[in-house]
């Protein structure tokens, strides 16, 4: 598989899996899923060439991290060294979302995720969300010292403002950033991935297929469980713009007819086709979605198939925001 530069620091593949979806409930894991099967999708995702999984403290509160760390359990030191692992920190989740960069917290959850990762270090570590109440350059300080010690080979920050990622950036170089992105979910577009670029940071897109309604799979509601928290926290998955929101697709869906696959490979392959600095990390539960999206990389696409696709879905159209007011998101710092 390709392998992607971030930020002159890891070498990743060119896709990379997002582990989230095994543990952390935002997705309805699917009838009879195990922690088993979660291990054997992560060991398949190895095998097909992946070598970037990312996972979070925030994803089961550290279980989806022992999941990972079962899946890398006995690979030698060479095999290991050809895996990153990738793992954030600072956001928890305590009757509501919580964040903090405390210089101390970040050092003891480092430690922790290591033990749960059962690693000696860990690729790349990102402050999962932007603490306002501590100043970056505290916070990178002490990313810096981890890197030193050993603990750490990259620094990475996730849903952080342009400004937020130079003061960082200006302690200690950043690996990745890591942004929502899909043909539906572009705003980071305007300033956040320029800075990046300017910078040499590399990026990390995460949910590029839009939670899973680019994948056109979804018409109706009732086809997302009720205990499925993208019906509690994405205002696009609200009740009273869900059908105009999943009508949009439907021109996705033309267009991958057309190009003779699924519309959620043509989604994804969209996202792929962004940049040599890009590394997506569709999540799933399921090996036959993960088998697919691996087969996005086959996807090639003129430049105007690029310009067809990105004004299959007019952004002045999507209802609803990313998420719901109050979550903590890079507009708030």
């Amino acid at each position: 598989m390709q392998t992607v530069s971030l930020g002159g620091i890891i070498n990743s593949s060119k896709l990379g899996y997002g582990a989230m979806s095994l543990t952390s409930n935002v997705y309805k894991t699917p009838e009879g899923y195990t922690d088993e099967y979660g291990v054997s999708v992560l060991k398949r995702a190895m095998e097909l060439g992946i070598t970037y999984i990312d996972t979070a403290l925030l994803y089961g509160m550290g279980h989806n991290e022992v999941l990972v760390g079962r899946a890398i359990a006995g690979l030698s030191p060479q095999q290991r060294g050809k895996l990153f692992i990738g793992t954030k920190t600072g956001l928890y989740y305590e009757d509501g979302y919580k964040v903090s960069n405390k210089p101390e917290y970040l050092r003891e959850t480092c430690m922790k995720s290591l033990q749960r990762l059962g690693t000696p270090y860990i690729d790349i570590f990102y402050m999962h969300r932007i603490d306002s109440s501590v100043p970056i350059e505290e916070s990178m300080t002490e990313m810096k010292k981890l890197v030193e010690e050993g603990y750490i080979r990259g620094i990475g920050l996730s849903e952080a403002s342009p400004n937020t990622v130079r003061k960082a950036h200006a302690i200690h170089p950043i690996a990745a950033v890591q942004l929502e992105w899909s043909l539906w979910a572009r705003d980071a577009e305007a300033e956040l991935i320029p800075t990046c670029r300017e910078l040499g940071i590399g990026i990390v897109a995460y949910s590029p297929l839009g939670k899973g309604l680019l994948t056109g799979t979804i018409k109706k509601i009732d086809d997302i469980s009720e205990d499925d928290w993208r019906r509690i926290e994405y205002p696009i998955c609200e009740n009273h713009v869900f059908d105009h929101n999943v009508k949009l697709v439907e021109k996705v869906e033309e267009l991958a007819v057309k190009k003779g696959c699924s519309a959620a490979n043509l989604a994804l392959a969209w996202v792929l086709a962004q940049g040599d600095d890009v590394v997506p990390i569709p999540g799933t539960a399921r090996l036959k979605n993960l088998e697919a999206n691996v087969s996005a990389l086959d996807i090639q696409l003129s430049s105007e198939e690029m310009e067809e696709l990105s004004n299959a879905i007019p952004l002045d159209q999507v209802k609803g925001g990313r998420y719901m007011d109050g979550a903590p998101t890079f507009h708030n710092n």
